[in-house]
């Protein structure tokens, strides 16, 4: 399969294509002509790369999970440690939705008297909103806010 079928297929344009080859996530078994040439294997290899992108894997992470032949040789317990990342980054997000959404709907005259919404605002200021690092100190503001939903 030339690179134009390979983006058509894999919906992953030809440059990044060249790039996930020059890196050695992919590897094309030759030219024909200009055109670099690819095992049909290689939209699997591609879909593997798109799911560990989203998954948040970095492409030096990813490129560990091929095989010298290109097959997966996927580390189980990475898959593990970054799903518990994914759990903690949801459990975060959703108690942010929970006060936003509470701050839309507070009985409050005016947010600066809503407990809710102050807890909020210490954790966004204190920038741990967004600092998974912090996410699991029982003393942070991001915690203290979860408690006082």
């Amino acid at each position: 399969m030339d690179i134009a079928e390979v983006a058509k297929r894999s919906g992953v344009p030809a440059s990044a294509l060249r790039y996930y080859e020059e890196k050695g996530l992919i590897a094309s078994t030759g030219r024909s002509g200009l055109r670099r040439i690819f095992s049909p294997s290689v939209v699997d290899q591609l879909a593997l790369i798109a799911l560990g992108q989203s998954a948040g894997f970095s492409l030096d992470e990813i490129k560990v999970m091929f095989s010298a032949d290109g097959r997966t040789n996927i580390n189980r317990s990475a898959l593990t440690a970054k799903a518990d990342e994914v759990d903690a980054t949801v459990a975060r997000l959703k108690a942010l939705s929970k006060g936003l959404r509470h701050a839309a709907v507070c009985p409050a005259e005016n947010h600066a008297d809503c407990a809710t919404f102050q807890g909020l605002l210490r954790a966004a200021g204190s920038a741990r909103l967004s600092s998974p690092k912090h996410r699991s100190d029982p003393m942070s503001p991001t915690a203290a806010f979860q408690r006082s939903r």
